[in-house]
């Protein structure tokens, strides 16, 4: 499997076990985050800390997950991004829309903190 989907209570995670996020993945990828999405998944944390590599397909899965968070009023966050796909990231700009973190500990905290600000 290149990826794991964890449904947790309040967010579903999942972790690639890929060193590259290209069009062999992606298109996998889009598809479970749109099946997710269709079965009321909200908050959603990408773990790319065994990735070093992304290209232009591997963009749009992560640009997907973002665009089907914000439609149902969740969150989207990126986490554990290696210095060559922090660098793409950065380079496209997208470090300026997507929520980023350094952790997985630290997006759990970033998305329930996100609920609670909601909440208020």
């Amino acid at each position: 499997m290149n990826f794991t989907v964890d449904k947790q209570e309040k967010y579903t995670a999942i972790k690639l076990h890929v060193e590259k996020l290209d069009t062999t993945i992606a298109p996998s990828l889009k598809s479970e985050l749109v099946m997710l999405n269709a079965n009321g998944t909200k908050n959603i944390i990408i773990n790319l800390s065994e990735t070093r590599y992304c290209d232009s397909s591997g963009l749009s899965a992560i640009l997907v997950a973002n665009r089907l968070c914000k439609n149902v009023g969740g969150t989207f966050v990126l986490t554990g991004l290696q210095d060559s796909v922090k660098k793409l990231v950065s380079i496209s700009q997208l470090d300026t829309i997507l929520n980023i973190t350094p952790s997985f500990p630290e997006a759990v905290d970033f998305l329930f903190m996100n609920e609670v600000e909601k909440g208020l």
